[in-house]
């Protein structure tokens, strides 16, 4: 959970330094090496061995590890006195303690007759903003319970016809948290709003059909995939229009034809590695460089039916939402890791998200599922020894038509389209609407 390295300020040692930690440490060692020793029953394709036999330590690693904390009390003593000490917490401890306790309860958030949140994200501690189907750009405030509208950004010459009208598919923050960018009234088009005011910056056109979705490369660049294949490189504005709230229109610094794809329907942001990978609804994923803006690598994934949602991992772990599993990817070499099969038939994956090493996976049925890949299993819960962890989203709305017998509103079980986590963790944002796309609904919950 916390590792705080100790100074001592009296005597030689700290009071963590406990001779006893390195045999109980060596202990567990060797138990786990003989467990990953131990013989499978089925024969394995891929073989992992540790890079040592060795069971010793150096003495200077035996002193660091002694004169390490790993007591929570210390670290919170540690940083309210600004003591000069390395000290590192774990952001998805108080997410997994909350989980496996089942602690978190859900707050239902009236929408209205709004139609299906597309996607959402904490501008800070108490709001939320999300994109409707309806294209609408909203922001919720989790104490007042309030909703506000905000603009849609208007293009210079409208589109003929509602057909490019289809909803805000995506938005993102970027990493000062100074620019949101997302869809404008038209749906193949950029807005970027400045934070916190959410003034209008700039519209960017260059797509021929719909943006589903975008990612930040750091606080001046985002990239954007459309239906029309093709992925555009945009710089924001360093400064936001004098004549607020008249905005700026911009052209992309580079457009690029997805090659071998169809379609560009995810795309996500590789800092480690430094490459931008994208998804398309013909099955490939394709890797773009983001220093250069150029294609590298594209692979046809195996047997993957209606891939909607790409996430990825600090560590370089790729995660596919499909149509009835959840495929990991080795981002180096594109090669699948690990097949996470879902526990319930009909079990569309239609969005996910990585905190730590636990992966969130929202469905078609209304659940939010836990994996935890340093386990490889769904993450179990502490109160009920035999269930994995789920969230049920409560019942949303469907909003029948005229021509329905019966004008009262239908029960149904929504689809989870977006969730987000807050900065500390014990806040989960959840929210969508009818699974099957001619039905009008929605949902939204506030997970606390």
């Amino acid at each position: 959970m916390a590792q705080t390295v100790r100074r001592a300020i009296e005597g030689r040692y700290p009071s963590c330094y406990d001779p006893n930690r390195i045999k109980e440490r060596r202990a567990k060692a060797r138990a786990l090496r003989l467990e990953q020793q131990r013989k499978p029953d089925k024969v394995e394709d891929f073989v992992c061995y540790s890079d040592s036999d060795s069971e010793e330590e150096t003495p200077a690693q035996q002193h660091r590890i002694l004169s390490t904390s790993y007591n929570f009390v210390d670290y919170v003593r540690s940083r309210e006195i600004l003591a000069p000490e390395a000290r590192t917490v774990d952001p998805s401890y108080a997410t997994r303690h909350m989980l496996t306790h089942d602690m978190f309860r859900e707050t239902p958030v009236a929408l209205g007759n709004m139609n299906k949140v597309f996607c959402s994200q904490w501008l800070s501690d108490r709001q939320v903003v999300f994109g409707t189907k309806c294209n609408k750009l909203m922001v919720y405030d989790v104490r007042t319970r309030a909703l506000d509208a905000i603009p849609t950004l208007r293009p210079r010459a409208p589109w003929a016809g509602a057909d490019h009208q289809t909803g805000i598919h995506a938005l993102q923050i970027n990493p000062s948290r100074t620019l949101l960018a997302t869809g404008a009234r038209n749906s193949c088009e950029l807005a970027i709003y400045s934070l916190p005011t959410l003034d209008p910056v700039a519209v960017g056109e260059a797509h021929k059909d719909w943006i589903l979705d975008m990612c930040w490369l750091d606080d001046e660049f985002v990239v954007t995939g459309s239906r029309d294949s093709k992925l555009a490189l945009w710089r924001a504005p360093l400064e936001p229009p004098e004549l607020a709230p008249h905005h700026d229109y911009v052209a992309p610094v580079c457009l690029k034809e997805c090659r071998s794809g169809q379609k560009v329907r995810a795309l996500t942001f590789n800092p480690r590695w430094r490459e931008i990978a994208a998804l398309t609804l013909n099955g490939y994923i394709h890797v773009f460089s983001a220093e250069t803006f150029r294609q590298t690598l594209s692979r046809k994934l195996p047997s993957c039916q209606d891939l909607v949602c790409l996430a990825t991992q600090e560590s370089g772990v790729y995660a596919i939402g499909c149509k009835s599993y959840t495929l990991l990817l080795d981002c180096r070499t594109l090669q699948s890791i690990k097949k996470i099969t879902s526990r319930y038939n009909g079990c569309g994956i239609r969005s996910a998200s990585f905190r730590g090493n636990m992966l969130t996976i929202g469905t078609g049925l209304g659940l939010l599922m836990f994996y935890d890949l340093r386990a490889g299993k769904y993450l179990e819960s502490n109160i009920h020894s035999s269930k994995t962890v789920t969230l049920r989203a409560s019942r949303g709305y469907v909003f029948p038509d005229e021509e329905a017998d019966g004008f009262n509103q239908v029960k149904y079980v929504p689809a989870i389209y977006t969730h987000c986590y807050d900065d500390s963790g014990t806040r989960v944002f959840t929210a969508g609407g009818p699974l099957p796309a001619p039905l009008i609904g929605n949902y939204a919950g506030l997970w606390q």
